[in-house]
């Protein structure tokens, strides 16, 4: 997905919601959890519900893995389903991958060509050439992790280098050389909305994708005050709040309803309409 196509998704769907597939089998309605391929029935179900509400689902590869060949063989369903019916959403494998030069042209080829998703989250720590195989993939994004939401991104991210900057910054501009808006993103938490004005004044064009303003609480309207630019410049995730609005057997109606509460939150923090296609 190119970058006039992704702000074309959202000036259209007048939304930055992303979706966030976190299935936590422990989590799931009883009568999804005792049938087949679990995992990929309850996102599948829950994707159909909210696809009108948002413009990108953002797959959390983790919660497949750990339930081994059969939770990756539902990873590679889920994928196959979105990528299919879904093909102007954007696809995002949060897998956090990232090694060197072979290895990552590897997950490349695994995340871009066999699941068919369009962009990949990414730790930059081992630099420019575990990125780079990443990036030669056309119309991918690759989404580096800069300053997150959890509370740990102070025993490293936030640290003040000999420059007196803080480290996440200096990764952010280092990075940014590597590649362009149109192929690159940063993740930004929700949490850390004081500090995404100034991160968007050095960064004007690129697009941030930010978790953290469901259950971990982060302040929607501040984020896009600070964050949005002409293009939209957010893609906003939510993942738990919506994922299990309900337990019961109503739980895509209550999913669908919880997506379009963030929906018009959005639509009231931001004019749509006004959004250029061009970085």
């Amino acid at each position: 997905m190119t970058y006039k196509e992704l702000c074309s998704s959202i000036k259209t769907r007048q939304s930055f919601l992303c979706l966030g597939l976190d299935p936590d089998y422990t989590k799931l309605p009883l009568s999804v959890k005792s049938g087949k391929n679990p995992l990929f029935v309850f996102c599948k179900e829950i994707a159909d519900e909210v696809a009108d509400s948002c413009v990108a689902f953002k797959i959390n590869t983790a919660f497949f893995e750990a339930e081994g060949s059969k939770g990756f063989s539902q990873l590679e369903e889920l994928c196959h389903y979105l990528h299919s019916h879904y093909p102007t959403h954007l696809l995002i494998a949060d897998a956090k991958r990232a090694d060197i030069g072979n290895t990552s042209s590897m997950y490349a080829k695994a995340f871009f060509d066999t699941l068919e998703c369009d962009a990949i989250t990414l730790h930059p720590y081992m630099g420019r050439d575990s990125i780079e195989p990443f990036l030669q993939h056309h119309g991918k994004w690759s989404i580096l992790l800069s300053l997150t939401s959890n509370s740990g991104a102070a025993d490293f991210e936030q640290l003040i280098t000999s420059d007196g900057i803080p480290l996440y910054l200096e990764v952010m501009q280092k990075a940014k050389t590597w590649g362009s808006a149109e192929n690159m993103m940063f993740v930004i938490g929700a949490t850390k909305s004081a500090y995404v004005a100034e991160i968007r004044k050095q960064f004007p064009d690129h697009f941030f994708l930010v978790p953290g303003t469901g259950t971990q609480g982060g302040d929607m309207g501040a984020v896009i005050a600070a964050g949005s630019n002409t293009a939209g410049g957010l893609l906003i995730n939510v993942s738990r709040d919506i994922l299990y609005a309900s337990s019961g057997s109503d739980f895509t109606a209550a999913a669908a309803s919880k997506a379009k509460y963030y929906l018009l939150q959005m639509r009231s923090f931001f004019m749509f309409d006004e959004i250029k296609n061009t970085p």
